[in-house]
């Protein structure tokens, strides 16, 4: 996966489309990623220690990596890859050319 925790990025398909957030957890097996403030679901808890009222709590759901695109100095872009002269391989935006960091 071309997508890091700590990236912004932009929904670029599904009910969420347009919407921006840096990822705050990455799932390389399943392809998917979670966003903040994206695509919100609701889950019922019981009452416990941390949360002794219980009741109705938003969290972020998962998004299929494939539905998003990283946000490169204000706007969505690919990423390719290039390699260096001491032969390491750099992250490269494919809309401006730029190294990614």
């Amino acid at each position: 996966m071309n997508i890091k925790t700590g990236m912004n990025v932009r929904v670029i398909r599904g009910n969420h489309r347009g919407r921006e957030g840096k990822i705050l957890y990455v799932f390389p097996k399943k392809e998917r990623v979670i966003i903040e403030g994206v695509n919100l679901i609701k889950r019922h808890t019981r009452p416990s220690q941390e949360n002794p009222q219980g009741g109705i709590v938003e969290k972020e759901g998962s998004i299929h990596v494939s539905n998003v695109m990283l946000v490169h100095s204000g706007k969505p872009t690919r990423i390719g890859y290039k390699k260096l002269d001491d032969g390491s391989k750099v992250r490269v935006s494919i809309r401006t050319g730029e190294e990614i960091k």
